[in-house]
């Protein structure tokens, strides 16, 4: 699952920006400041979303296979976008069975709060197809996930989008865009 490669696709980049709206990451309510996670390379701060992401993959615990997502950097808003970043994960994860979805949405919901995830909603979203979303919060981990079920898409699958909080690169470097 953690094939870490550069990624442009300005799709993934859209979807990080508005797939944790509402999630703690952000410092206040209404704000556009996003939580400091600390100084790190792009490159480290890929491996922890990464290996945040392989976290939450582990509490699936149905069988199945992830995609070969990528993580991406982009820029904090109204941070200089050579010096502060954030890094997202967008993959998705396939079951061998359709009926596994929602077990997989139930171990979720019961494993993330487990391991220091705050659940900031729940619920079936406003689609057609009243798709299933989980949003969660990590502030240990300076962290968001937002989880969305598609049964209805063929193959049927779980989209998973994690996007840290706002790095600063260490003095002297710059921010690696991928």
């Amino acid at each position: 699952m953690t094939n870490i490669r550069p990624r442009t696709s300005a799709f993934f980049a859209s979807v990080a920006l508005t797939a944790v709206t509402g999630c703690g990451v952000t410092s206040a309510e209404g704000s556009d400041d996003v939580t400091y996670a600390g100084i790190s390379t792009s490159s480290d701060a890929a491996d922890a979303v990464v290996k945040v992401s392989s976290g939450i993959h582990d509490l699936i615990e149905v069988e199945g296979k992830p995609s070969d997502g990528s993580p991406g950097v982009q820029g904090c808003a109204g941070k200089d976008r050579e010096k502060y970043f954030k890094i997202f994960h967008a993959w998705s994860f396939y079951p061998a069975s359709a009926a596994d979805l929602d077990v997989a949405m139930e171990n979720l919901k019961e494993g993330l709060p487990k391991q220091g995830w705050k659940i900031v909603q729940y619920g079936p979203d406003t689609s057609a197809n009243r798709n299933v979303v989980l949003i969660a919060d990590n502030d240990g981990r300076r962290a968001g996930v937002h989880i969305a079920q598609m049964k209805k898409r063929n193959p049927p699958k779980l989209s998973l989008t994690v996007v840290s909080g706002c790095y600063q690169v260490p003095d002297g470097q710059e921010v690696e865009h991928f």
